[in-house]
């Protein structure tokens, strides 16, 4: 839209090398990784760097990152865009420390009433959102871009099984209560397929611990983040993806995770538990099937069910690919065009 765009992070000693973009990139590397002190002089370095920079638009990322662009937006009367990915204050991270959580409420409370420009990723959470703060809120699905040039690769060439079918479970937040580790346990009841889980996460480490007790080895591998350019070659090769956040706080009941989307454009059907975000598309789309519940027994047999099914199995296929040519960022990208199209 002839912005010149320049995107501010943090960076840690062994954060990956960002490959080259068409805009510039800026990572901070911090005294503090996690915590109060790792928020406060984030919060604080990132207050300075837009004091000291020109701008004619401002976008803040997450509740943890509005209010220094809030003030900058105040003191320089720049416009600001808040792109709330989550319901930040109903994250399991935040629901059982009540103080941490009300820090947060406290710098939502102060300023989202405040802000004309509200975007966030579903229905559901901008209908919170309304009723909590009355501002218009504009969804925009974190929806990819179809991919149709990357690089394909064999299974052979990836060090995936030839002979076993793939259940894949991928993510940049296997976290708590995502349903991870039922997905593990429930291979001690499944034959030839293998679990991938791919990605990182708080319970990565938990669940390498639970397959090595289990006696999982042969059936569940871990693959760590991909680069975003090469992620489709492994996701492509599934024969099922599965997408299994439990119910178990608003944030998660709400969930419109991304790689939902991923397995979609790759054209693999997906087993999901009943959230109404995630249900509402693969119903309407007919491109997978539901768990009724977390227990490792119920969890196989569905996945069985799924991958044993030649019939339905056709009609998936055919369906992912309808719903790729309708769910991608070319469509989604146009809501977003609209709110800069006013600062351009």
């Amino acid at each position: 839209m002839g912005f010149e765009v320049v995107l501010i992070g943090r960076r840690y000693n062994d954060s990956p090398v960002l490959h080259e973009r068409n805009y510039i990139t800026f990572r901070m590397h911090l005294a503090f990784r996690t915590g109060p002190f790792f928020y406060a002089e984030y919060n604080l370095r990132l207050f300075f760097f837009l004091l000291f920079r020109k701008a004619n638009m401002l976008v803040s990322n997450d509740l943890d990152t509005l209010l220094p662009n809030f003030l900058i937006h105040k003191i320089k009367r720049i416009p600001l865009i808040y792109d709330t990915h989550e319901y930040f204050t109903g994250v399991p991270e935040l629901v059982k420390r009540k103080k941490v959580r009300n820090f947060w409420k406290n710098i939502e409370k102060r300023i989202f009433p405040k802000l004309k420009h509200v975007i966030t990723v579903n229905d559901n959470i901008a209908g919170l959102y309304k009723k909590e703060y009355g501002n218009e809120i504009f969804v925009v699905r974190n929806i990819p871009e179809r991919i149709e040039n990357f690089k394909k690769l064999t299974k052979a060439e990836l060090g995936l099984p030839e002979d076993k079918k793939i259940i894949l479970f991928q993510g940049a937040g296997i976290n708590i209560e995502r349903g991870a580790e039922e997905a593990v346990e429930a291979m001690q009841y499944i034959d030839n397929a293998v679990l991938i889980i791919l990605g990182e996460g708080d319970v990565i480490d938990l669940l390498k611990v639970k397959v090595e007790d289990m006696g999982l080895n042969q059936k569940v591998k871990f693959i760590p983040r991909q680069a975003p350019e090469r992620l489709p070659a492994y996701t492509e090769l599934a024969d099922l993806g599965l997408t299994m956040d439990k119910d178990t706080n608003i944030n998660y009941r709400y969930s419109l995770p991304n790689k939902l989307f991923e397995y979609i454009h790759a054209g693999v059907p997906v087993l999901a538990s009943k959230l109404p975000e995630i249900k509402k598309i693969i119903e309407k789309y007919e491109i997978g099937g539901f768990i009724d519940n977390h227990e490792p027994e119920h969890i196989a047999l569905k996945m069985k069910e799924m991958l044993d099914n030649v019939h339905l199995r056709e009609k998936w296929k055919l369906n992912l690919q309808k719903a790729a040519s309708e769910l991608n960022w070319e469509n989604e990208q146009n809501i977003l065009k609209e709110i800069f199209s006013a600062y351009a």
